[in-house]
């Protein structure tokens, strides 16, 4: 349990609240001026790429039960009550609960518009019966191949069809399966913050994951299975560096191996392999990134053998990114409002985390996420509709909001009014767009 003040602690994060407040209007107000300034931003609804409505129906009411269910249980004290497995596993289903109360907004359609014949599904008919086809394909110089032109490498096509091939046709089913894949990120987040900084870290943590605002994105693509991969990675570095000899090693492979499976499902998760870097360099055990290293170029090695060459992939997507997307969408504009737009996916927590940065062990899992996120930005490649492919960096901006207010100080307890308000938000954003952000 916490030992800060109570009446402290809800100062601190009525003062947090304000600046994100503030850092969300200003991008808010740069979006308005952009579009009122006709700059190239390739939508008239940016920092959205999705048609704007509000629309409240019976299943509404599902995303607020559970939201006022998860910061009642928090509130009360029962995620310093309960064994740390019920924390652990609470937190999972609420996640869960949480990304499909807030696609049935859009009723059975909200979860499953991501798995149409106009997305993977329709990429999962060309694989037909021939997988191996598909993969020596896929990296082929015809921009008519629509896996390519999609800017993702061939990974979440091939497991929808083998899904497929094992009698899950049902969209539905396919899409509860992905969200609770997704979901499966929570424990292993939770697992690396308490490995890092004790139960105390941990669990205050358990309702900012649960609540997070991003799981809008999690019932709706196939990067929550890439955030699952992510974490799993990351948790897996964390393993390597408590151990010694031959066990450290072959954690540190498999964290390798894990963030080369990555890749194969996003381009843009690789970034993530910073964080295990800079971990393996604070705590001086440097030599476990050779066998990192090593790890990563198993799954790449492998599927290059198999005719899918990574390396050429992403020189298709972003041939294909440079022709259909850079001439028509402003780097400079669109840096801004992606910023602005992961500062609404991240909620509120995003600004105690930054500003506690160097408060928590947990600060390589930060820098590197953001150096992801800043490397994406400053690329040009933050020119909408990429900010999904952040999914696997948002648990780990958040890292440092449970931190001390100084390095080795009490624990603090779970900024709950953060996580309501960033419920509040994911809740109203919603109900007025029409289509994922």
């Amino acid at each position: 349990m916490t030992t800060v003040d109570p009446r402290s602690a809800l100062h601190r994060e009525r003062r947090d609240l304000f600046g994100w407040f503030a850092l969300v209007t200003i991008g808010l107000l740069t979006t308005w001026l952009a579009v009122r300034a006709g700059a190239r931003l390739g939508t008239a609804s940016a920092p959205f790429l999705g048609r704007y409505r509000f629309e409240l129906s019976p299943m509404s009411l599902l995303a607020p039960v559970v939201a006022v269910t998860v910061l009642g249980a928090a509130w009360r004290g029962w995620i310093h009550r309960l064994p740390w497995w019920a924390v652990s596993t609470g937190a999972t289903v609420a996640f869960f609960a949480w990304a499909v109360s807030l696609a049935l907004v859009d009723g059975a359609d909200g979860l499953t518009r991501s798995l149409t014949p106009d997305s993977y599904l329709g990429d999962v008919q060309e694989v037909g019966d021939d997988p191996l086809a598909y993969l020596r394909s896929f990296t082929g110089r015809s921009a008519e191949h629509t896996a390519a032109t999609r800017g993702h490498p061939p990974a979440p096509v091939l497991v929808l069809w083998a899904v497929q091939r094992l009698g899950v046709t049902d969209h539905l089913a396919l899409a509860l399966l992905v969200t609770a894949i997704g979901a499966l990120s929570v424990p292993m987040v939770l697992a690396a913050v308490r490995d890092m900084g004790g139960e105390a870290a941990a669990r205050p943590y358990a309702p900012v994951l649960a609540l997070a605002p991003y799981a809008i994105w999690t019932a709706v693509s196939m990067d929550a299975v890439v955030a699952t991969i992510g974490a799993a990675m990351t948790l897996a570095g964390v393993r390597a560096t408590r151990r010694h000899g031959w066990r450290a090693a072959a954690w540190a492979v498999l964290a390798g191996l894990l963030l080369g499976t990555a890749a194969l499902f996003s381009y843009a998760v690789a970034w993530l392999g910073l964080s295990v870097v800079f971990l393996n360099f604070a705590r001086r055990r440097a030599a476990l990134n050779m066998f990192a290293g090593l790890g990563v170029l198993l799954p790449v090695l492998g599927a290059a053998k198999l005719g899918f060459t990574w390396t050429d992939g992403l020189g298709t997507a972003y041939a294909d990114f440079a022709a259909r997307i850079e001439p028509h969408r402003s780097a400079l504009w669109w840096g801004l409002i992606s910023v602005c737009a992961l500062l609404l996916a991240v909620g509120p927590p995003i600004f105690a985390s930054l500003r506690k940065v160097r408060n928590t062990p947990g600060w390589p899992f930060l820098v590197g996420a953001s150096g992801a996120v800043l490397f994406s930005v400053g690329a040009g490649l933050a020119r909408g509709g990429v900010e999904h492919a952040w999914l696997p960096y948002f648990p780990w901006l958040t890292i440092a909001a449970v931190a001390p207010e100084r390095p080795g100080g009490d624990p603090v307890p779970a900024p709950l009014l953060l996580v309501a308000v960033g419920a509040l938000s994911a809740m109203i954003i919603e109900a007025v767009l029409s289509t994922p952000w």
